[in-house]
């Protein structure tokens, strides 16, 4: 699966628990609910990954 595929298959992912939740729940909602579509969906995923931060000459 080329990069645009993906990119679309989870852009769609996105905008499915928008629609199915709306707005007004807090961000570890919204997560847990585009972890369960992303699953569905087959798409390989890892949530909050660890990366390390550069910020303000630190």
């Amino acid at each position: 699966m080329g990069n645009e595929e993906l990119t679309f298959r989870i852009i769609g992912c996105a905008m499915k628990v928008h629609r199915t939740l709306g707005n007004g729940f807090q961000q570890v909602i919204y997560q847990r609910c585009l972890a369960i579509e992303l699953q569905a969906a087959g798409i390989t995923y890892e949530r909050e990954k660890e990366q390390a931060i550069f910020y303000n000459g630190n």
